[in-house]
């Protein structure tokens, strides 16, 4: 790490894919069915790869295009491949000796995923408490690369198990409607779901383009535009705004309420009380209201074509956290505010 507390470009070890062919998949050449798997490369990319042996086929290097037969095991053994730097200091605010909160930075990754390996929470956190007599503490869920703020982390696989039941309980459907919101999106009003579930409440502050929102200063608005998979050119599909008439679109719901607007930006807060992928970006952007800065969700929900999701330039905190621990008390959490309005 450096002196002020990021960690440098470096290459990494690499990691290898492993893939059993289903029944559907059987015929396919291996070029196509890796072009259909990890749509960042095209056949004649794996096609490569093959001719430098780097994929093998039921234990044995296959330097070749040929079909599959339902039943292979494909493994790729992508070579290692350089991580950029990211920020690796983070304050604690919550360790009991098992339950570990801290407030992570913007721009590091939580999990391995999406190009990312060594560079992430999970890495640190092995790196740090190796040979921790307490235990390894393990995230229970993800933040956005770019989300900042309070990421739960548990060190006895009970308490993550516990963990991660109150985080998906919080997020169910069920409940009342919060007292006095404006209810946007299609469905409106015909299912609801309580943003401050007797489990676990978690809020969120972001920056959003200015004066898009019809809202007085803290008046809120309920946001349960659906969530689905859409076509996307470089990713194959993607997640935004849908109309929820298709098989695999999620319901979702959101309470955003305005807290400041200024001419730079407006603060709002939001409550989330489904866990959908990208849920708070997208919700902004079908109300017309965009993070600012998100390269990727325009007004009206959908993804732009020529961005990803773990591009970053926008501004959301995970600022305050409620849970109620097994033994009934209540654990109240907060991390410093890292957003304004300048």
């Amino acid at each position: 790490m450096t002196s002020e507390g990021w960690l440098p470009r470096a290459l990494n070890g690499g990691w290898t894919y492993r893939d059993r062919i289903e029944a559907r998949s059987g015929g396919m050449a291996v070029s196509a069915f890796y072009a259909g798997r990890y749509r960042h490369s095209g056949p004649d990319q794996w096609q490569r790869r093959l001719a430098a042996c780097e994929i093998e086929r039921n234990g044995r290097p296959l330097p070749a295009d040929e079909p599959l037969v339902a039943g292979d095991r494909l493994a790729w053994h992508r070579p290692p491949w350089w991580e950029e730097a990211v920020p690796a200091r983070w304050a604690v605010v919550h360790d009991d000796g098992d339950l570990l909160v801290l407030d992570k930075p913007s721009g590091l990754p939580v999990l391995p995923a999406g190009g990312w390996l060594e560079h992430t929470v999970l890495r640190l956190l092995e790196r740090r408490h190796q040979g921790d007599p307490a235990g390894l503490p393990r995230p229970v869920h993800r933040l956005g690369r770019f989300t900042s703020g309070l990421l739960v982390c548990a060190r006895r696989p009970a308490t993550r198990a516990w963990l991660s039941r109150q985080l998906r309980e919080s997020t169910g459907v069920g409940g009342t409607a919060d007292p006095g919101a404006i209810e946007a999106g299609p469905g409106a009003g015909e299912q609801t779901c309580s943003a401050a579930a007797p489990g676990c409440r978690k809020l969120y502050r972001a920056l959003l383009v200015p004066g898009a929102l019809a809202l007085a200063v803290g008046e809120a608005l309920v946001i349960t535009t659906p969530i689905g998979r859409r076509d996307h050119p470089q990713l194959g599909q993607i997640w935004c705004a849908a109309a929820g008439c298709r098989t695999g679109d999620l319901t979702a719901r959101s309470t955003l309420t305005l807290l400041e607007r200024q001419a730079g930006a407006d603060l709002v807060q939001v409550a989330i009380a489904s866990g959908r992928p990208h849920q708070i970006r997208i919700h902004c952007a079908a109300v017309g209201a965009p993070l600012l800065g998100d390269p990727l969700y325009r007004p009206g929900g959908l993804a732009a074509a020529d961005a990803r999701p773990g591009e970053g330039g926008y501004r959301l905190q995970a600022w305050r956290l409620e849970l109620e621990c097994p033994g009934g008390e209540r654990l109240v959490l907060e991390a410093p505010v890292a957003l304004g309005v300048s």
